[in-house]
């Protein structure tokens, strides 16, 4: 065994971007949707229906997404107390995406921009599974379809027709408009008078539904009446998205790697300190031609710090034969 000291150059960073397919089907679209009469019955159904790939009984089903109703005056849902109309799970699901989203509890959302924009009181979410979209969602890659009896929309981000990003709060932001992968079908992609059909926040992986421009589109619409039986909305859109019968999306994470360039120069490295390198009772090589023309094969790198602990270990592919003829260049990736 041998030791170096590393220099400051023989340390790269490197961040790639790598894509994958969100759903735990992997492939790209999903095509099934199922509900769990457990969540529904439980209660966090109050407030959203949990979406699987397969029946929720059946080995491996997980949630693949959410769906909530948002209602600024607490109508599309149940009071909590007949005495503060005002205040249900719809109210409560609202204010707690206008904290995370618009990072200021008096505003409101709103759908599109310049002149053909719409504030509503309501929206529904779509939240996919934390474990789905990783670090973000890649943006031109969410395409939703939604159907409402013969009626049908195909919905997308519009990333692939702005120049300029931008954000709400601090949190990037695309429009949701008509078309497919990134593109609107038309100049903009917004429904007339109504506005863009929602928005895509990608960092926080969230999806907020218009429900003016939907209803307009398609038929599309949120019961909005006080009082309402808590999940009716949510059942409104996943049924929309049910006979739909397509969501894609892709997830996207940087992938930080430290590149470690370990060298070994034709002096170094070259001897053993395997007991069979040398003699137990003298300490001296057991075979002269080991003193002046060494073979090794080196199978393992250690790496460790100032206290001589090993923090990590690195196993070649196949040993490497070492010699005072050769020199060994091995590149190290440690990926966190």
């Amino acid at each position: 065994m041998g030791f170096k000291r590393l220099d400051a150059e023989d340390f790269v960073v490197s961040a790639d971007a790598v894509q994958s397919t969100a759903w735990s089907t992997g492939t790209p679209t999903l095509t099934e949707f199922y509900t769990s009469p457990t969540q529904l019955a439980g209660s966090s159904g109050d407030y959203y229906v949990s979406v699987f790939q397969t029946g929720s009984t059946l080995p491996g089903a997980t949630v693949q997404f959410d769906i909530a109703y948002g209602n600024i005056k607490g109508s599309g849902s149940s009071y909590y107390d007949s005495n503060y109309k005002n205040l249900s799970p719809s109210s409560t699901t609202y204010g707690q995406y206008r904290t995370m989203i618009l990072e200021d509890e008096n505003s409101t959302f709103t759908f599109g921009d310049g002149t053909n924009s719409i504030t509503t009181e309501d929206f529904w979410v779509i939240s996919p599974d934390r474990a789905r979209y990783k670090e973000s969602i890649f943006p031109g890659t969410f395409n939703l379809t939604l159907k409402v009896g013969t009626d049908e929309i195909n919905l997308t981000d519009n990333s692939n027709d702005i120049n300029i990003q931008t954000f709400l709060g601090t949190t990037r932001v695309y429009q949701i408009v008509s078309g497919s992968n990134g593109s609107a079908y038309n100049s903009t992609g917004f429904e007339p008078d109504s506005g863009s059909y929602g928005l895509l926040l990608p960092d926080i992986g969230t999806i907020i539904l218009n429900p003016d421009a939907l209803n307009a589109a398609i038929g599309l619409t949120p019961t909005r009446t006080l009082n309402t039986p808590n999940g009716t909305n949510q059942t409104t859109l996943f049924n929309a998205i049910n006979s739909g019968g397509g969501f894609t999306m892709n997830s996207q994470e940087t992938i930080t790697s430290d590149y470690v360039f370990c060298r070994a120069r034709n002096s170094e490295f070259n001897y053993s300190s395997n007991p069979s390198f040398i003699s137990g009772s003298t300490g001296q090589v057991l075979y002269q031609s080991f003193i002046n023309n060494p073979q090794v094969y080196m199978t393992t790198i250690g790496m460790y710090n100032d206290a001589n602990e090993c923090i990590a270990v690195a196993k070649l592919s196949k040993p490497l034969e070492k010699d005072f003829t050769k020199e060994s260049l091995i590149r190290v990736k440690l990926d966190f």
